[in-house]
């Protein structure tokens, strides 16, 4: 029976299933994905073969409430329809390999659990994943207008104590006045750049990397002063160029540099480091935050991830940075410096001549 034959040999098929999405162009897969979602997209369909037996409805009812499991786990439409795909054909090479005693009608059923079972977890996703971008939209707008009252309500009451002449202009009233309006200036960076994601707006050109990161360096030194911090940049060798929209290239290094000077221990060091191989450019923020706690690398690029005591800010810095990255056709990870701090890195296609 197909149902045992899935079970007896659940190793195998799982085996063959992680190579097959490992290998997979794209949607690329994660480490989650291969570690957990392949187990559990096996189960549910073995479960959903089981249900057929009892009523279509049953099954229904268990593809639905898989469906909404996926989404809290964060996989994505394409990844589901792929991943469910990837079991099947694991499947029925191993049955055809081992000369499986499986009946068409069995094959049928499961061909038909496979279909339902893709439909019924992707129409719930789908659902629910609209109904949490809906509000998170709220939480998000209300959150950013909180946030950009706190900076521009500081900037006013340091401008107007400025202006009355009681403090002078090198003092922490000035310094808390040049935070204000670069917090503002962030905010509104995030925001348009995230505004052109969701529009699917971008501007593609010629990048001199040189020239991107002596003007990032620009702002990025006056935010480390201003939070008595020390920033190191690295130059650029002329002649490395990428190919990319610069406002989301600008947005995502902004949000790299903005969350490492949050985190960064007081008086510690920021740096800025750019380097290139044949065919790539890693852009590199290193700080000095002590360390990432134990399973935050998986979860800090998802959004509104806040991973310290500090909770100033959306928590959305470093989604918007990995969603403008990715949009550009670049990767972005981090790297756990324990104890130390940890270092994100940009990684994009260089352009090649003439491009």
């Amino acid at each position: 029976m197909l149902h045992e034959f899935l079970a007896t040999n659940r190793a195998e098929i799982i085996a063959r299933t992680r190579e097959k999405v490992a290998a997979r162009p794209a949607p690329r897969a994660t480490d989650e994905e291969l570690e957990s979602g392949i187990p559990l997209f096996l189960d549910q369909l073995i479960d959903n073969l089981r249900l057929s037996r009892l009523s279509s409805e049953a099954m229904d009812v268990s593809a639905t409430i898989h469906g909404g499991d996926l989404l809290r786990r964060g996989f994505t439409v394409a990844q589901v329809v792929h991943d469910y795909g990837g079991v099947c054909q694991a499947v029925t090479e191993l049955a055809d390999e081992t000369k499986a005693s499986i009946t068409a009608d069995e094959f049928h059923t499961f061909n038909r659990c496979l279909d339902d079972a893709i439909a019924q977890a992707v129409t719930e996703f789908t659902r629910a994943r609209e109904q949490s971008i809906a509000d998170a939209g709220v939480e998000r707008s209300g959150a950013l207008v909180h946030e950009l009252r706190n900076a521009l309500g500081a900037a006013m009451l340091s401008f107007q104590t400025l202006k009355s002449g009681s403090v002078g202009l090198g003092g922490s009233t000035a310094a808390l006045l040049g935070r204000s309006l670069s917090r503002l200036s962030s905010l509104i960076d995030s925001s348009m750049a995230e505004v052109r994601l969701e529009a699917g707006i971008q501007a593609p050109e010629r990048v001199s990397m040189r020239e991107f990161v002596e003007e990032i360096e620009v702002g990025a030194s006056m935010e480390a002063i201003a939070r008595n911090l020390t920033l190191a940049v690295t130059p650029v060798n002329r002649g490395i160029d990428v190919v990319a929209d610069r406002q989301l290239l600008a947005a995502a290094v902004a949000n790299l540099l903005q969350n490492a000077f949050k985190f960064t221990r007081p008086k510690g060091s920021v740096s800025l480091n750019t380097s290139s191989t044949k065919d790539r450019v890693l852009i590199e923020v290193e700080d000095q935050c002590g360390g990432l706690p134990p399973g935050a690398a998986n979860d800090i690029f998802r959004p509104f991830s806040q991973r310290s005591a500090n909770r100033t800010g959306l928590g959305l810095g470093l989604s918007i940075s990995r969603k403008s990255v990715e949009a550009i056709g670049g990767e972005i990870r981090v790297r756990d410096l324990p104890g130390v701090g940890c270092v994100f890195t940009i990684d994009l296609p260089i352009a090649l001549a003439g491009s």
